[in-house]
């Protein structure tokens, strides 16, 4: 297969939110069945596109590959072809190392609520080079006019925002509502989703009071909310709009590098 269309297999995956894994031969010795240079795509389900070689080989690169899109870290592994009743993976007799890199979605911060606070996040977010998406269901504060940091901008209802955006495993959603009613509507949706991060803004009094409706109304769990960062944020005492989103951003990066 071409590499232009591997290339704009990635680029397709990437764009829809999915991540995919670049599988590509660095260094080959000896007989082998595809040499350097040589690329594959895999994607999350085990399926590919392209070849390395086929065989025992192909399917443990797919089974590497797959492995490097679970920690999101890139891998160099070397497959010895010479003796399958060691575990080597064909009997070519030659060698070959194979780099494995993920390919995934820009890390996005996703803003729910178009206050102050989510207006400062956004300007944050944007300086930090995340790309940007703020929703709410005011149209005249989800706009360029209002935040003009922001990539994308969706207006909906809360209960909407999971099917109207794509959030995948580089999403960071930051939830700073107007209150308890938008937070018990929308929640239940996101916590499906392979989002990285869920953090709610509010009081301790009002994150009680959020659990309590979404327990009585939507029947989750508070096993499920255990992923929920809440009230949001690391606890610098911040005060003013601009202070709590350092706390936020804070905290998604420590997230981010694994905290």
């Amino acid at each position: 297969m071409p590499d232009r269309e591997l290339f704009e297999g990635i680029v397709a995956a990437v764009s829809s939110g999915k991540n995919v894994a670049l599988a590509t031969i660095i260094r080959d010795r000896g007989s082998v069945p595809r040499h350097t240079g040589t690329k594959m795509l895999v994607y999350p389900d085990g399926s590919f596109k392209g070849t390395i070689g086929g065989g025992e080989l192909e399917l443990r690169v797919v089974a590497d590959a797959l492995a490097v899109l679970e920690s999101g870290k890139p891998s160099i592994v070397h497959y010895e072809l010479s003796d399958p009743a060691k575990g080597d993976p064909g009997v070519c007799g030659g060698q070959v190392d194979i780099f494995l890199e993920p390919m995934m979605p820009d890390p996005t911060v996703l803003v729910i609520g178009c206050g102050h606070v989510g207006k400062a996040v956004a300007e944050l977010a944007h300086w930090l080079g995340f790309y940007v998406i703020v929703t709410d269901d005011r149209e005249d504060l989800c706009n360029p006019e209002t935040i003009p940091d922001a990539d994308k901008y969706v207006v909906a209802p809360p209960e909407s925002i999971a099917s109207a955006i794509t959030l995948h495993n580089q999403t960071y959603i930051v939830s700073v509502t107007r209150g308890v009613p938008f937070d018990v509507a929308m929640l239940p949706d996101l916590l499906k989703s392979p989002a990285a991060y869920i953090g709610v803004m509010g009081s301790k009094r009002r994150w009680a009071t959020t659990v309590k409706g979404l327990a009585e109304e939507k029947g989750v769990s508070k096993e499920q909310l255990k992923s929920i960062h809440a009230p949001i944020g690391l606890n610098v005492h911040a005060e003013t709009p601009r202070e709590i989103a350092v706390s936020i951003l804070a905290e998604i990066i420590a997230v981010q590098r694994g905290e």
